[in-house]
């Protein structure tokens, strides 16, 4: 006789697959992108293998679930809570992009992936945004708001980031505007999100199980701004457009690199309180992904803004970034792992009773 939890219908986990999973693929890019400006090449190479591989995979998970499971993917897409997680997909494709071609000069295929980019970026934004501001039955701003609505300005700045680079590859004034145009607007979204989560976190109540890892994209959406401007700045001496902009865009990244540099003390001091004076239990979650986000992207602005504006005091920080970075990798990659192992285990005993059954 089967039992009555045995034959209960289970979910897949694709069809429940977390929107910022590719925050898998911006984190591991982008520390891979870290390592090669320290000339640890070994580590860039392996860093850029699971990068893609996990790219390659998340797409074709993606894919499935779009055709299986499309209710719960528009559910999802067209949420306030979950709706702008999708924009990982951007994010992560630009990374990826400009990992190709920083690592190992694959500057045609970092090219496709941009161009890639582009239509998801307005689908994916348009429609999370658009069923927002329609919908009739709008939560509250504690419900409907949290960190990931900060990739409104990762998914805009990373446009720019593998744009800029690809226009010192490759100039074009169009390009060089289009660029201008998608850092300029990353900025204003970033106040707009900004103003509102700041407003939520300082006059509402803050439960422990809000102040998730997602907070962290306060710092590295501020922080791929930095990345974005220093490319632009790069381009100076092969753009009379951008030339003409260079004060401006070099005092802008400057106010980026401030304040993610403010946003790095409160974010630990929330997982201080949220993990040791709440006692929040510390386990593998996608959204911790978010976390290792802003370390890598914060050494890897760094080191690019130092370069470009030189300011060789702060050719310290990115090596320390990249150190803590990687360590934070580490544990969340292990995490991974360990929880793979662990579905993995109870997935079998399942099997095997239903076989016998």
């Amino acid at each position: 006789m089967t039992s009555t939890s045995a034959t209960q219908p289970r979910v897949s986990p694709i069809a429940t697959l977390s929107p910022g999973y590719f925050a898998l693929v911006m984190a591991t890019g982008i520390i891979a992108i870290a390592a090669k400006q320290q000339q640890i090449d070994w580590l860039a190479d392996v860093l850029y293998l699971i990068s893609a591989g996990a790219y390659l995979v998340l797409v074709a998970l993606v894919v499935i679930r779009a055709i299986a499971y499309s209710r719960q993917l528009v559910a999802d897409l067209t949420s306030h809570a979950k709706g702008f997680g999708f924009l990982t997909i951007v994010a992560g494709t630009n990374v990826l992009a400009s990992a190709s071609a920083v690592i190992h000069g694959w500057w045609t295929l970092g090219e496709i992936l941009w161009w890639c980019s582009l239509p998801l970026y307005v689908i994916l934004l348009y429609t999370a945004l658009i069923s927002d501001v329609l919908r009739h039955h709008k939560p509250g701003l504690g419900a409907g708001i949290n960190g990931s609505w900060f990739l409104l300005t990762v998914a805009t700045e990373s446009v720019a980031v593998f744009g800029a680079l690809l226009f010192g590859h490759d100039p074009s004034d169009f390009l060089a505007f289009v660029c201008l145009a998608a850092f300029c607007l990353g900025l204003v979204l970033y106040l707009i999100v900004m103003t509102m989560v700041f407003l939520r976190w300082t006059f509402q109540p803050l439960e422990p199980t809000e102040a998730d890892p997602p907070a962290w994209i306060a710092a590295g959406a501020v922080a791929i701004t930095v990345l974005a401007g220093s490319n632009l700045l790069a381009t100076r001496n092969v753009s009379p457009r951008i030339d003409r902009l260079g004060p401006l865009i070099e005092g802008l990244v400057t106010l980026a690199w401030a304040t993610a540099t403010f946003w790095f003390p409160v974010m630990v001091a929330i997982g201080i309180w949220r993990h040791i004076v709440r006692k929040v239990p510390l386990r593998y979650h996608p959204s911790y992904w978010a976390l290792v986000f802003p370390l890598g992207m914060y050494g890897v602005a760094t080191f690019k803004m130092r370069a470009v504006i030189k300011l060789d005091q702060l050719e310290w920080a990115p090596k320390i970034t990249l150190a803590v970075a990687l360590a934070a990798w580490t544990a969340t990659f292990i995490g991974l792992l360990v929880q793979g192992g662990r579905a993995a285990g109870r997935r079998r005993p399942r099997v095997a009773a239903t076989q016998s059954a």
